[in-house]
């Protein structure tokens, strides 16, 4: 245990030394930016003809409706808007065949599609995209609330039943310069004021289903992130992992997020808790609690659910991993 202890310890200080040999935040963005764009183009032309494909519509009161879409290029946030403004507006997911897909990812076949919103009569699985996305946007401000000379590494976070937990989370390890910092009340409503920014924004969750060899390369800046697209895609049946891209922001994500950040409503930042030393540095998971659009709580019920979810989610930990020796970036060619 003292080995292994001072074993991280030597790290962190030979990763807090090979800092100033790293990318800067902005340029490992460009590049994951780059890469994502050049696999999205490809995939994109792999259609070069228009081709037709039916859709026949599975929501209630549509039932029997067929759509003539195109293969390839047309999305479930397409075929919506062959529906009503209701579907553009409040659509959250999709099912193609009874599989959860993205409102912006393409359509390949022929297919039943199902569009799903937080109103339906079960609402589970709209719900579950929702806590993911949630917690992808947190992420997403803690990547860039801090100045560009401290690093922030994402880790992988497993999904929570937020109904249960009180709250989503998203784990975090921040540069080693500021493992002293305590984040105060200040600091979190900053944070909230960043996720509100961004549901203000309105922007998509752009999906990009990828072979690991693209993953990896989107993330060279990055063991952590790494080890775990090679862990996703020994999980995934097809050996693929999926991506998402906010903004400029791109990540890797357990399945399909909602179409977008404005389907977010009231968001706030509700803790930022220690959880000590780990493979990758001092470990912080984020918390924090979100009502989709449409959906309200008075203040008084709002500040109750607040405390709560600012109490510790007690999660699983994920199956450790120790950081390789060296810190040089890894690149892998599609």
């Amino acid at each position: 245990m003292v080995t292994r202890t001072v074993c991280q310890v030597l790290q962190r200080r030979f990763s807090s030394a090979a800092a100033a040999l790293r990318a800067s935040p902005a340029d490992v963005r460009s590049q994951r930016n780059a890469v994502f764009s050049r696999e999205q183009a490809r995939q994109r032309a792999l259609y070069p003809r228009i081709e037709k494909i039916e859709v026949s519509m599975q929501c209630p009161g549509l039932e029997g409706t067929l759509l003539v879409m195109n293969r390839g290029m047309s999305t479930p946030l397409s075929c919506a808007r062959h529906l009503t403004e209701h579907y553009v507006d409040n659509s959250a997911l999709a099912l193609v065949d009874g599989e959860p897909w993205a409102l912006h990812q393409p359509l390949t076949h022929s297919c039943s599609l199902t569009l799903l919103t937080f109103n339906d009569n079960d609402p589970t699985i709209a719900n579950q995209a929702y806590w993911r996305s949630c917690s992808a946007l947190l992420g997403q401000v803690l990547e860039t609330a801090f100045k560009e000379d401290f690093t922030v590494e994402l880790l992988s976070t497993m999904d929570v039943e937020v109904a249960t937990a009180g709250a989503f989370c998203c784990d975090v390890v921040l540069d080693p310069q500021l493992d002293s910092w305590t984040p105060s009340e200040e600091s979190l409503r900053s944070l909230t004021r960043g996720a509100q920014q961004l549901i203000h924004q309105d922007l998509a969750w752009e999906p990009l289903v990828v072979v690991p060899s693209v993953a990896l390369e989107v993330f060279s800046h990055s063991r952590c992130k790494q080890e775990e697209v090679e862990q996703k895609a020994s999980q995934s049946p097809t050996g693929t992992v999926m991506l998402h891209r906010c903004g400029d922001h791109v990540l890797l994500s357990a399945g399909p997020l909602v179409g977008r950040t404005g389907l977010c409503s009231q968001y706030d930042v509700t803790a930022l808790h220690s959880l000590g030393e780990g493979p990758w540095g001092l470990q912080r998971r984020a918390q924090g609690l979100s009502l989709p659009l449409h959906m309200e709580a008075h203040h008084t019920v709002w500040r109750k659910l607040k405390q709560r979810a600012g109490r510790l989610v007690e999660m699983p930990k994920p199956e450790e991993v120790t950081p390789p020796a060296s810190e040089q970036p890894a690149t892998t060619s599609a």
